[in-house]
Parts: C-alpha cells; structure tokens; sequence
C-alpha cells in the first residue's frame, strides 16, 4: 500500500477522524538520519502524527512543529509539517537501542523518557501558537492524546504505530486521529471508549492487509471520507534558502571566512545534505552588496 492520508467524518457527524498510512515517508527518514529499530519507531510515530496535524491546519501558508524533549537517552526529536502532508524531522541521537519491553514490542517510552511536548504553530500571524504539555508515557500516541485534551479542549484519541522488518527497514507504519465534535452524544461517546478499548495495534491492522477505509470502519462503523493527501518526507532546504543563512551571519563574520581561505560548508540537519561555498562565493556576496550585509 502506498502512503495515503484520507480524513472525513463518522458517527452522524459526531467524529472527525484523519488517518494516515506512511511507511515510505518514515523509511525514507530512517536513511536519511540512519536510525536503529527504536530510533525508527520514535521518530516514524512522530513525523506520523506530524503529517495528520499539519493536513489539519487551514492556510496552505501554515506550518506545525512537534517537539519531544526526554530525559531518555533519545533525548530531542524535532518534526515540522505542512498542509500537505510534507514531513521532516530530526533527533539528538539516531542510534540509541534498548532492550525490547516484556511484550517483545520496541521501547520508545523508555528511550523518550519523562519530559514535555510542545506544538508550534506557526499561522502567518505575528506570534505563532505554542502549547506545551507533559509527557505521560513518552509513547508520543498516549502524549498527543493528553495535549490535545489539555491544551486544545478537544478530547481525542491519537493511535500511531511503525512496525520494523528484520533488517531494519520499515514494514508498516501509520497511524488516525479520532475526536469528538462539541456536540457528540453520550451514546456516541461510549461507542468510541468501548471500541478503542478493545482494539489491537495501529499495525496489526495494516499487516492484516486493511486499507485505511477499512481501518476506520472497523473502529468507526460508516464513515465520510472528505479528503485525501499523499504524506511525503519533504525538507525545504536549497542553495538560495542556505546562501540566505550564510548571509544572516553579517559581513564581519563572512570576512573572517574569506580571510581564512578554505571552503564553508553548511549542513542541513533534516536532510543531511551540505551546502559548500567556495571563498571567491563568499567574496561575490560581499562585493555585489547582496541584501541582508550591512
């Protein structure tokens, strides 16, 4: 199955759900950032739920951030997003393995630890929103639950999962965002408590081969489909956005490169990519006055 994000409406209108399948966006990340089993998990379920929250936001000009900081020995994981799905992400320490939990299953509370979660939202207003709120289980599904009910007043329910294969690679990964509008009934309330209660992983349902319709129909019963997106690890960066940050340094530094006489390189954290920018380009930006070096 291909990564595919389908959000809509269930239950008389009483529930808005997103769901997401993304196994080639986090597989694409875990060669990127070069991450262990654990590392893959972790950061696979927050660049997940970095792709339902950003295809939530309403201006094509908006952008969200995740942010997950532990005391574990993962310590840091970083995911932006926009409104279409476009992920990217990063973590302090991309190797970090532990023993698997008692269930056989990867230990990603224990690799986040206990911390806080803060979302950014950055809306084209002056000040960005940012809501912060503490970690409970550092399972980051569990987190995200408790933020949005905390935070945004929106109870909600956030399942994410990402199964690694025997080599490492990425077998499934995915994950929904269930919440309740205002006007919910109490039946319908209790329908959705029962049924999340007794529903098995995030990616049993996708290793028993359940496309996402299938999915939320059997969590949801009949469901609305609105809309549909292609989740897509996506970094931004180029040369003319890097060749903006070398020029944000100011000239006295962009004479201290020049004077040393070796190359500069810049290097993009969430794509691993390195800029290199030879000492006669340096001088050119000096020499040609380019905006932004006084």
């Amino acid at each position: 199955m291909s990564d595919r994000l389908i959000h809509g409406l269930s239950a008389n209108k009483e529930i808005r759900f997103i769901a997401a399948y993304t196994k080639d966006t986090v597989e694409e990340a875990r060669k990127i950032h070069n991450t262990s089993p654990l590392c893959s998990a972790a950061l696979g379920r927050l660049l997940t739920a970095g792709a339902m929250m950003g295809s939530m936001c309403k201006s094509e000009e908006d952008l969200i951030t995740l942010k997950i900081d532990g005391d574990g020995p993962i310590r840091q994981m970083t995911v932006s997003a926009d409104p279409q799905a476009k992920v990217k992400g990063l973590m302090y320490d991309p190797s970090v393995e532990l023993p698997l939990k008692a269930n056989g299953h990867l230990d990603v509370g224990g690799g986040i630890g206990a911390g806080m979660l803060t979302v950014m939202k950055d809306l084209g207003l002056k000040e960005s929103y940012t809501g912060q709120t503490p970690l409970t289980s550092g399972e980051i599904g569990d987190d995200l639950t408790y933020y949005f009910a905390t935070s945004e007043q929106t109870p909600s329910a956030v399942g994410l999962g990402v199964l690694v294969d025997t080599d490492g690679s990425i077998k499934h990964a995915g994950g929904f965002i269930i919440q309740l509008l205002p006007f919910a009934s109490e039946e319908t309330i209790s329908m959705l408590e029962k049924t999340l209660a007794g529903m098995s992983s995030v990616t049993d349902h996708f290793a028993a081969g359940e496309s996402l319709e299938e999915f939320m129909k059997a969590l949801l019963g009949d469901i609305g489909v609105e809309g549909e997106l292609t989740p897509e690890y996506h970094c931004n960066c180029d040369r003319d956005r890097v060749t903006k940050a070398l020029i944000s340094l100011g000239r006295d530094e962009l004479d201290k490169m020049i004077a040393e006489g070796k190359p500069v390189t810049l290097h993009c954290d969430f794509c691993n990519k390195d800029y290199t920018f030879e000492t006669d380009e340096i001088t050119d930006l000096l020499r040609t006055g380019h905006a932004g070096i006084d």
